[in-house]
């Protein structure tokens, strides 16, 4: 899902494109893409657009008069830059707006069109229904710090609640994490003023980073080779890969459609963090360390050797 880095980047790029022209028209490929009734989508022709904007991981158009456009991505959403008038991809694509200069093409990759745009009069009718967490490159380490002590989760889930924490999900918060030498698995609720400082600076650091990477990526073209998984990462999509501080392998927590990875040794004090399905599979014969881990693989090397 693109996130904080990401989205910033579509919203500088859409903003320099769209600012002060006038949107044609829209055009839908799937119903389904459209979560509102009003204002009509078509009320949104002829209007021009004040500006581009981001909320959360939402990425919002403003136009003359006050109404919005709010458009969620969710995971394979993906945005075109294309002449006026392209087509709409079959099979993928859902969406086009089209302007004098050129037509925003939305696709989605997958079975699952979880993509969704919504229609608002106004910016306070899009705030009541999409309220936001703190912005965490605005956010001072007091406000951070009360944020995250607001209530009592796993690091994971804290910085990936949408409601805590403005833009940031699976990909950076890994990333985050590794930098800041945390645990995923650590209760908010446990942590002292140094952690909670270590955490602040580090998230500062990742999406100021990766944000300045995409920029420079993108220049004065659009991003088009927006993903989850970026060579540089130090944990994220580089499960069994050497973590490039201390040289272990990366692990992972796998639950639903998402995974977490961890460096062992940099967070967890080599404690290997059960994985719901092996865990539950081995039993007992879970590995707790690294080195019972090592041992396993060798064990099971030597079973395998003998035949």
């Amino acid at each position: 899902m693109p996130e904080l880095p990401d989205i910033t980047v579509y919203v500088e790029r859409l903003e320099a494109l769209l600012a002060a022209h006038a949107l044609q028209g829209i055009r839908l490929a799937s119903p389904f893409l459209l979560r509102t009734v009003d204002p009509p989508l078509d009320s949104f022709s002829g209007k021009t657009v004040t500006g581009v904007l981001r909320r959360g991981k939402r990425v919002v158009f403003a136009f003359a008069g006050g109404s919005r456009l709010a458009l969620h991505l969710m995971v394979a959403g993906r945005l075109h830059w294309k002449a006026a008038g392209a087509p709409i991809p079959k099979g993928n694509g859902l969406m086009a707006m089209d302007f004098a200069g050129g037509s925003l093409i939305l696709t989605e990759s997958g079975t699952k069109k979880r993509a969704a745009l919504f229609a608002f009069p106004d910016q306070a009718a899009l705030e009541a229904k999409f309220p936001v967490g703190l912005e965490p490159l605005e956010a001072g380490l007091p406000e951070f710090a009360a944020r995250l002590r607001s209530e009592n989760h796993t690091l994971k889930r804290a910085l990936t609640d949408p409601r805590l924490f403005s833009g940031i999900g699976n990909s950076y918060s890994d990333e985050i994490l590794h930098k800041a030498r945390l645990s995923p698995v650590m209760l908010t609720g446990k942590m002292g003023d140094a952690e909670i400082a270590a955490l602040h600076a580090a998230t500062r650091e990742v999406l100021s980073y990766w944000t300045e990477a995409l920029r420079a990526e993108t220049g004065d073209g659009f991003p088009e080779k927006v993903t989850a998984f970026r060579k540089g990462m130090a944990v994220h999509g580089r499960y069994g890969q050497p973590c490039p501080v201390c040289g272990s392998p990366v692990q992972r927590i796998r639950y639903a459609e998402n995974e977490t990875n961890y460096c062992p040794t940099c967070q967890t004090g080599g404690k290997l963090l059960a994985d719901r399905a092996l865990s539950s599979l081995l039993k007992k014969d879970w590995p707790r360390s690294l080195e019972d881990m090592e041992k396993m693989l060798a064990r099971h090397k030597e079973t395998i050797a003998g035949g």
